[in-house]
């Protein structure tokens, strides 16, 4: 709506009044009205602050800041007072800590900037944009404080059509107490006049309906300040999305003005997308190389990204630096100075944690710091950290052309990234992916030293072990091992390539080489389950009983579905009992729990050789129920232990015989002796008795 319109439309407040009951005319008032206060609509992006000029003298408006937000009392006769915050103010820009609507000086160069057909009447005065209801020399501007009353439930809105429900909300009378702008859906009403939307909350937020309407009705405008005016709603919304094309809206209308590309960046940090931010930045800076508020979103940005040469630049950039993004710019670049150094001398615990700090003082989206947590922990070898650390990282996005050039621990910070995942890549073993990753990486940065080592010993390393793996299902062992070897010389630390050459030496029977290499994977891959499984078998054939329980105990536990692993922990445990000169009776392969029918067999099973666990279980009791999966899972964890349960409801003998009243109850015995019991143990406690006492 033109400002013209203004003395032909009769104010909102107005309508209302006339259709309201004079009890309820004061309560619409804005007039004293105790519960009013003035909403301070923080940005959810920028914490930076606009600075005063000293000695300027503060706006008309209750906001410190130099947005032009009016008041909760607006009065006609008041005179809003602009003053400019940096080097250029700009009409729409979400200006000051708030990130609020414009000033009034920036309304009027924004006037100067718009194309010539899309400026305001003259004769409305200077335009005036407010973060909450209309300007102060406007007669149809109004706005709503929480709590008040209107007629129907509705609040008139300019400009804005939706069609009426077929059932009105209404603001209930009556005793009960529906707090400050309660709505209550279908009990009828009377209408008012003009254009209305239904009221959704005490805080003037408008239907969704009615708002889609109002978006829509902004997208199709020519109108540069209307479609701008929508857009800083949206933004103060939390609305990103929707701010963003009616930004894109807005400059297709007027491409220079700097005020728009620097909300439209503004409203793509809302979404997440930095990069696209620091391109319209830019884009504003280069419209107006003065605009201060665009320089300080870079100085955000570009910490935020952990590029703190081109925030420095633009911290300084005509206007005194904001004291709190100094300092967060020295500690960031403390940090990462401190991560080179560490670097530099393989110093990956103290990277590691330099890196974590820089995050932490405010590079919180630096893609390189991330990477770089992922390289300490692949050379601390912590593989599945490392590995874990890189699926971590942010979405890649090209830096723009501005940063394209910055280096990062010597090499372009794009290809960095891609350096780290190469390597993380590679010692897991995905050697196709490895070569992928490191192709991009010399593409980024074909003339760093380093990156084109990594790039020839990847390539080298993937093609090793294609080569190795051909000759080892052809039967050629003795060639497989020894094309597994020329691999490890381009990359001495690659687990999978030492597990492969030890299923190599295995098949030569070189039991001892094969356990050297299976150490050696271990080492870097502790987790690493074929070398474990690989050093296991090997022992086997050594005679190395309890390296080999020790190891299947480890793989049985991270494999525990595994029967194949199972079988082979059950004939590694009697083999080791038979070494120590024990008696091996009736083990067997594959048990489950045995229920104890009477006190006859249960005596007989607790005098037999060997270990028994007995279960003493109600079968109404939860605790067992819980239990009872844990135990039979114990029962295939350690084949050589038997496994007994007995029910004390059913068979009341075996628990009035053992002194039994509590359920679960676990006792073991060894060769006719009870050496343990437990009453409701953890799995834990259970676990550690059972293997305890199977040795």
């Amino acid at each position: 709506m033109s400002h013209s319109d203004a003395g032909i439309r009769k104010p909102i407040s107005e309508i209302f009044l006339d259709s309201l009951p004079d009890r309820f005319q004061d309560a619409l008032s804005c007039e004293n009205k105790p519960d009013f206060k003035e909403l301070d609509l923080g940005s959810p992006v920028s914490p930076l602050r606009t600075q005063r000029a000293p000695g300027s003298s503060a706006p008309a408006s209750s906001s410190s800041s130099s947005s032009s937000s009016i008041s909760g009392k607006t009065s006609n006769n008041a005179t809003p007072v602009a003053k400019r915050s940096d080097g250029g103010n700009h009409s729409g820009e979400l200006s000051g800590s708030s990130e609020g609507s414009p000033t009034a000086a920036e309304c009027a160069r924004s006037a100067r900037n718009s194309k010539p057909g899309h400026r305001r009447s003259s004769s409305a005065g200077v335009p005036l944009i407010y973060s909450r209801g209309g300007s102060a020399s406007s007669s149809n501007g109004s706005f709503l404080p929480s709590g008040n009353i209107c007629p129907s439930g509705k609040i008139g809105k300019m400009g804005v059509a939706c069609k009426s429900s077929a059932r009105s909300d209404v603001l209930r009378s009556g005793m009960g107490n529906y707090g400050h702008g309660s709505v209550m859906r279908g009990f009828g009403g009377g209408k008012s006049g003009g254009e209305t939307v239904s009221v959704a909350n005490a805080t003037g937020n408008i239907h969704s309906a009615g708002e889609s309407i109002m978006v829509k009705r902004a997208m199709a405008s020519s109108d540069f300040e209307e479609v701008k005016k929508v857009g800083n709603e949206q933004y103060k919304r939390g609305h990103f999305a929707e701010a963003l094309c009616l930004y894109d809206r807005a400059i297709a209308i007027s491409p220079d003005n700097a005020a728009c590309r620097s909300n439209r960046a503004a409203a793509l940090i809302g979404l997440g997308r930095l990069v696209e931010a620091v391109r319209e930045c830019e884009e504003a800076v280069r419209l107006d190389r003065g605009y201060g508020r665009a320089h300080q979103r870079l100085v955000s940005l570009h910490l935020r990204l952990g590029q703190v040469e081109n925030a420095r630049k633009h911290l300084y950039s005509g206007q005194m630096p904001d004291a709190a993004e100094l300092q967060k710019l020295q500690a960031v670049e403390r940090h990462l100075s401190r991560c080179m150094d560490a670097r530099k001398i393989g110093d990956w615990k103290s990277a590691l944690r330099e890196g974590d700090a820089a995050i932490a003082a405010g590079a919180e989206s630096a893609l390189q710091l991330f990477a770089l947590r992922a390289e300490a922990l692949l050379k601390l070898h912590q593989l599945e950290d490392a590995d874990s650390a890189l699926s971590s990282v942010p979405k890649f996005e090209p830096s723009p052309q501005s940063c394209s050039q910055i280096r990062f621990f010597g090499m372009i910070c794009d290809s960095y990234p891609f350096f780290v995942r190469a390597q993380v890549e590679m010692a897991m073993g995905r050697f196709e992916s490895a070569v992928v990753a490191a192709e991009k990486a010399g593409h980024i940065d074909p003339r760093n030293i380093e990156v084109a080592v990594l790039l020839n010993n990847v390539r080298s390393v993937a093609k090793a072990r294609v080569h190795g793996n051909d000759l080892f299902n052809a039967g050629k062992f003795a060639e497989a091992c020894a094309a597994y070897g020329e691999g490890l010389k381009f990359h001495p630390s690659n687990p999978v390539l030492y597990c492969n050459r030890a299923a190599c030496r295995s098949k030569l029977g070189q039991w001892e080489l094969s356990v050297e290499d299976c150490n050696e994977a271990l080492r870097i891959h502790p987790r690493y389950t074929k070398a474990l499984l690989r050093r296991a078998a090997s022992n086997d054939k050594l005679g190395r009983w309890a390296e080999s329980v020790r190891d299947y105990e480890v793989l049985i536990n991270e494999l525990p579905g595994d029967k194949e692993v199972a079988e082979a922990l059950f004939h590694a445990q009697a083999a080791l009992k038979k070494s120590r000169g024990e008696e091996v009776y009736d083990m067997k392969f594959g048990g489950e729990v045995e229920e104890i029918s009477c006190i006859e067999q249960f005596r007989a099973i607790i005098s037999s050789p060997g270990i028994s666990v007995v279960h003493f279980k109600m079968a109404s009791n939860q605790q067992c129920e819980q239990i009872s999966p844990f135990v039979d899972m114990l029962c295939v964890r350690y084949p050589s232990v038997s496994f007994y349960k007995v029910d004390i409801k059913e068979n009341t003998a075996v628990a009035n015989a053992e002194n039994v009243r509590i359920a679960p109850t676990f006792k073991i015995y060894k060769n006719g002796a009870r050496v343990k019991e437990m009453i409701c143990p953890s799995q834990q406690v259970l676990e550690f008795s059972v293997r305890h006492y199977s040795f």
